[in-house]
Formats: structure tokens, C-alpha cells, sequence
């Protein structure tokens, strides 16, 4: 196994299971990957490493990593845990592995036994500056299952005894102490979201276990996110809630957070070439179980291969894969831009390649994919055009700073086919527009304050284009366009849905450290965006939903009739 781990290109050997430092072969397996290049890591109850010869051993076998459990501050609270007389070893353990220079984190899982004396664990920690003290919530399996009721608190509860530790270490640390939290969902802990710690935030990418074929990645699918977490704009790290611990008590204590804005695309980072196709499926070749179905990507340029993985906390794994094989949305990006602005230019289209088709892996492997030669982004918006261009009236076009199809709505402006006006919440965005729109109407103001902008002016045509996923409370928006659109006139709604870029590793780092800020709320695709207008009685009288065949962009067409007008009149619909 540590030979594999050399071979798929890792840098570190972490052992784990059981406890490992009890194993007579521990050194041997710590020089064996020294030999091969690789740092050593450690998951352990910590008892041995109180004693400071071995550590000074492994220290030489490049022991680098040490993830040691305390689950109390005191002997009476860790031995209680732990049903032995381990505090003074493992606590010896901190104080012989501290201030080495180790990545050393020292973990406590926070159980019925040991809430409410979390301060305690802060306090035995502090003379030890460089130690990250993290929490954890118990996962529910193996013991934690049979033992729920007597080991598992509310989660509600956990945070709050967290969140107080934490802010207790900083204050005794002056803001300088290492804090840390795992399986706590984000809603529960404003402010220290960024202290989420988890394999991944350790760098971990694969596991494996005895009897299993080969390593496999790392990944988030232990925990749930249920339906009131899709408009939460801090999904994509989050832990959500423990599928064992959602299967008791529900998802009651969750709430979406939807005031922050979130990425609406993350970056696969080139890794290395794999091989050539000349001999057959490179990745088939070298196994496809470690390569992660949604975080890595294998590209086909000619006969060359190449891997990309994304590293991102952005978006769930469910989220990225759902991208990249359901969406099929996956681009290389071409342009030198932090954040591409014109798709048809900036990015080229990639799908599955032919060679994917009837290999057994196919439905499980990361897969390699190849550039698709139509320009599916011109291709995709000739029906917004189109729809556009066909408009009369008094329109409405909520979100109209950047005026993607000024070019089609101008001259309707300038005919006075269309009497235009636009509401941009951006005022400096307003000034620029008037020029590319002269004639029509334009206001500073957000869409959701609709009724104080527009009072009881009435409209023909309302146009979302691209704004819709920028809209911080689009139930209100929806309300308000109801009772404004005249009936028999329509509602378009366009925008895209999350994707992925394929870029170089001197491209991502720029783009990610670029001035570029999120201005969406969420990610929603047609499904989503139509089931609030149907909760508001309307029927989309054309759709066109996103998919491998098509670029990221969608479209929902919706006739106000006299129905809704009748609903609103009776106060069904309201504003």
C-alpha cells in the first residue's frame, strides 16, 4: 500500500486504524516511506508519543503530521471517554510533540460526557501555541450508532458549547489561539465558518482499507444537505448534517444563510500528463478507483492525456459531479481572464470522449473528455435573440447593467417599438448603460424594492437576462412582477448555471487570487427558477433546461393571464 500511495503520486503516508503506534512494524513502515520520499503522518490516541525516544525516531523517518485525540481536559473527563488511564500519556504526548514544527492537530470529540466542559480542553492546550485544537462532532457509526441516545447531543447543542470554546480560547490567546470545527453545519457557528477543518482541509486525498482493491478518494458524502439548504449561500463547504444523525432527529435545527453571495464556477488545475491513448485508456490503464468522479478530470489533447483535480470548497462533491457528468458543463478556458465575461470567446466546450462509451468504468471513472468544435454558447442564445427581438410594448428589464443584448434592444428603443425601462442596483453601471441605450429610461435601485421604484406603472414584457441567480430574494421579485405585468404579456427569465474551467496552474492561481467578487446568490437551473413561478400559479409556456448537449445557459417563458390578475385582485397573490 505505501508503495501504490508512491506511485499515484502522493507526498505523505498517514496511518491510521486502530492504534497504530502499538504495531511492532511502526518504524519499519515509517523508514519504508521515507525511503521512498514520502512524509509520515500519524492518527493516534497519542500514549505512545509521550515517550520522547520514539518521537525523536520517527522525527528522523520525516514524521511531519500527527492528528492526536484528548477528549477532555482534566483525567476525569478523557479517562471517563476513553474507559482507560490514558490522560497523562496523551496529554505527555502534546507536551513532547509541541512546538516541533509538525502540522499537529489535537482533536475532541464533543459527547454528552464531555459538553459542557469544552473551556477545560481550551485551557490545557494554550501554553501550546502552535497546536490546532479542533472539535468535532461524532459521526454517528460503529460504537456512536449502537450508542446514540447516551453519546450524541443535539447538534444545536454542540455548536453552542463550540462556539463558546472557541471564542473563549481567542479571548485568553489575545485572537492568537488555533481553533477548529468539524460535522457542525455553518448556520449554527456565524463567524468561524472559515475554521472548518476536515480531510480535505488536510490535504488528504485518498484512503484505503484492509481488504479494499485500492485507495479511494476522500470525499463529503457522509454528510446531508436537505431541500432548505439549496438556497444557502454557504452550502458548498459546509458539513451539513450527518446522514445517522439527520435519520433521528431530522433537519429541524438547519437554516439557509442566503444574504452572502457564492461562486458561480470553480477551476480544475492541471496535475500532470498521464499517458498517450495510442496503447489504449491511459486511466483505465492506472486503475480508475482513486481518481474522484467529480474533483478530477482527465483531458484529451491528440494522443496526450492530461489530469486536472479541483480543489475547491466552493461546491459540494454532489454539486461538482453533478456539473461535470449530469450538467456536462466543463470548459477549458482559452482567454487570459481572471473571470471570463464573453463565453463564446473565452471558453471551449469539453464532453465525454467516444473512448468512455461501453468501457465497464464508465459510470464510476472521472472519465476523459475531449474539446467539442461547436460553439454551443451562439448556437444556445439565437432563441433569446430571437424572443427579444420580437418584443413591443412597455418592457421591464430588471438587472440591466452589463446589457448583454444591447444590440438587439437598442434599435427597438430607437423605433420606439419598445418603451425600455431598466433597473440596475449598481448606479455606476446605470451611467454607463445610458450610452449604449440612448432613450431609454433607466434607475439605480434593487429589484427587490420594485414597489417603491415603480408604484403602479404597469408593463407589457418583463426580462430577467442573467440576473435572475443575482436576485437576493426572488419569492418578492416573482410577487411584485405579477401584480406589474399586464395580462397576456410575459415574463423571460435567462441565466447559467454553475460551471467548471479547465485551466492551466499559473491561469487558476491568478484567477484565484484576483480581484474578481461573487455577485450570486445561488446557482439555480430552469427546474429550480420554474418551481417558484409555478407556486405562484404559472406555467412556463417554454423551457429549456441545461445539459451535456447544450451550453450553461437556460430559459423560461411565462404569459401572465387574466388569472393571475383575478388572484391578485383577491389577494392570493400578493406584491
Amino acid at each position: 500500500k505505501i508503495d501504490r500511495a508512491a506511485q499515484l503520486g502522493h507526498s505523505m503516508i498517514v496511518l491510521s486504524g486502530g492504534e497504530v503506534t502499538m504495531r511492532p512494524e511502526l518504524l519499519r513502515w515509517a523508514a519504508k516511506s521515507a525511503a521512498l520520499g514520502l512524509d509520515f503522518g500519524l492518527v493516534t490516541n497519542g500514549r505512545a508519543l509521550a515517550y520522547p525516544e520514539l518521537v525523536e525516531k520517527l522525527l528522523k523517518l520525516r514524521l511531519k503530521y500527527v492528528y492526536l485525540s484528548l477528549h477532555g481536559g482534566t483525567a476525569k473527563v478523557h479517562d471517563l471517554l476513553v474507559r482507560a488511564d490514558a490522560f497523562e500519556q496523551t496529554y505527555g504526548a502534546v507536551k513532547v510533540l509541541a512546538g516541533r514544527g509538525l502540522d499537529f492537530t489535537v482533536n475532541t470529540v464533543v459527547t454528552w460526557q464531555n459538553v459542557e466542559h469544552l473551556r477545560a480542553v481550551v485551557d490545557a492546550i494554550l501554553p501550546y501555541p502552535d497546536v490546532v485544537l479542533k472539535f468535532s462532532a461524532v459521526q454517528p457509526k460503529g460504537g456512536g450508532d449502537k450508542h446514540f441516545d447516551r453519546l450524541i447531543p443535539k447538534v444545536s447543542l454542540v455548536a453552542e458549547k463550540v462556539r463558546d470554546a472557541i471564542e473563549y480560547g481567542l479571548e485568553r490567546s489575545g485572537g492568537q489561539g488555533r481553533y477548529a470545527h468539524d460535522g457542525i453545519p455553518f448556520c449554527h457557528l456565524p463567524g468561524h465558518e472559515e475554521r472548518y477543518d476536515d480531510l480535505k482541509t488536510h490535504r488528504f486525498a485518498t484512503m484505503i482499507e484492509i481488504g479494499e482493491p485500492d485507495f479511494f478518494p476522500v470525499d463529503d458524502r457522509a454528510k446531508v444537505q436537505p431541500a432548505q439548504c439549496d438556497d444557502c449561500s454557504i452550502r458548498g463547504p459546509c458539513p451539513g448534517l450527518y446522514r445517522g444523525y439527520a435519520e433521528v432527529h431530522g433537519f429541524d435545527e438547519l437554516r439557509a444563510v442566503s444574504d452572502r453571495p457564492r461562486s458561480n464556477s470553480f477551476n480544475w488545475v492541471f496535475e500532470k500528463v498521464v499517458g498517450a491513448v495510442e496503447g489504449g485508456c491511459p486511466v483505465l490503464e492506472g486503475g480508475t478507483i482513486p481518481w474522484d468522479r467529480g474533483r478530477h478530470v482527465f483531458v484529451r489533447k491528440g494522443d496526450r492525456v492530461a489530469r486536472y483535480r479541483s480543489a475547491t470548497r466552493d461546491f459540494t462533491d454532489l454539486e461538482i459531479e453533478s456539473t461535470k457528468h449530469d450538467l456536462g458543463q466543463i470548459y477549458v478556458d482559452v482567454s487570459n481572464k481572471d473571470a471570463p465575461d464573453d463565453f463564446a470567446r473565452d471558453l471551449r466546450k469539453l464532453a465525454r470522449s467516444p473512448m468512455c462509451r461501453g468501457c465497464p468504468a464508465e459510470a464510476t471513472c472521472a472519465g476523459m473528455f475531449e474539446l467539442v468544435r461547436e460553439d454551443l454558447f451562439t448556437r444556445d442564445d439565437a432563441r433569446v435573440r430571437e424572443l427579444l427581438a420580437g418584443l413591443r410594448g412597455d418592457v421591464l428589464d430588471l438587472g440591466c447593467g452589463e446589457a448583454p443584448y444591447a444590440d438587439v434592444l437598442a434599435p427597438l428603443v430607437a423605433s420606439g417599438a419598445i418603451r425600455y425601462l431598466g433597473v440596475e442596483p449598481d448606479a455606476s453601471r446605470v451611467a454607463a448603460l445610458q450610452g449604449r441605450l440612448p432613450g431609454a429610461e433607466l434607475l439605480a435601485g434593487a429589484a427587490e424594492d420594485l414597489p417603491e421604484l415603480l408604484g403602479e406603472r404597469r408593463f407589457d414584457h418583463a426580462l430577467l437576462l442573467r440576473s435572475w441567480n443575482h436576485l437576493r430574494d426572488p419569492d418578492s421579485v416573482i410577487a411584485a412582477l405579477l401584480s406589474r405585468v399586464r395580462p397576456g404579456g410575459s415574463i423571460l427569465v435567462v441565466d447559467n448555471v454553475a460551471f467548471g474551467l479547465v485551466r492551466a496552474r499559473e491561469q487558476a492561481a491568478r484567477a484565484e487570487s484576483g480581484k474578481a467578487v461573487f455577485e450570486h446568490y445561488r446557482n439555480d437551473g430552469a427546474a429550480h427558477a420554474d418551481q417558484r413561478f409555478a407556486r405562484r400559479g404559472l406555467s412556463a409556456v417554454e423551457r429549456r433546461d441545461v445539459s451535456p448537449a447544450t451550453s450553461n445557459q437556460w430559459l423560461l417563458r411565462y404569459v401572465v393571464h387574466s388569472a393571475a390578475a383575478a388572484d391578485l385582485a383577491t389577494g392570493s397573490i400578493t406584491a
